[in-house]
């Protein structure tokens, strides 16, 4: 499992940027995404980067996903979402902190999961005769 965290402008930004999570970069969210300062969000990201950030977010996000954090980076790399997203492993030292900040943040409002939540698969099977066959069939 990893962590990704979302730093960016505004709520809106953020919100559609987990949907981008969600829906192009096929990763399946684990826990609802929890709002986190935004400076602390800016100070771990420039601990990951050893840089100076170019420019500070007013607000931000993190959530678990069950995919683990290779498979997180590449999926994420394909999409074009419009926040700042970091995928944090448990190789980061800031990584222990940030899972417990997660458990103690609060939801994150205005997000919902655009996937179905059902874990049973559904039978497509058409139990008619297929039209070819009811064609050809002269009673």
């Amino acid at each position: 499992m990893a962590l990704i965290l979302i730093r960016g402008e505004n709520n809106s930004k953020i919100l559609n940027a987990i949907a981008d999570v969600e829906r192009h970069a096929s990763l399946n969210l684990t826990t609802k995404p929890k709002r986190i300062d935004a400076k602390y969000a800016d100070k771990i990201v420039e601990n990951i980067l050893k840089a100076p950030l170019r420019t500070k977010s007013e607000v931000a996000t993190v959530f678990r996903v069950k995919e683990d954090t290779a498979t997180a980076i590449v999926q994420i790399k394909k999409i074009h979402p419009p926040a700042h997203i970091i995928v944090i492993s448990n190789d980061y030292d800031d990584y222990k902190e940030l899972n417990k900040a997660l458990n103690d943040a609060k939801v994150f409002r205005g997000y919902y999961s655009g996937k179905k939540q059902s874990t049973q698969m559904k039978d497509y099977k058409n139990n008619k005769k297929s039209s070819n066959e009811s064609v050809n069939n002269y009673n």
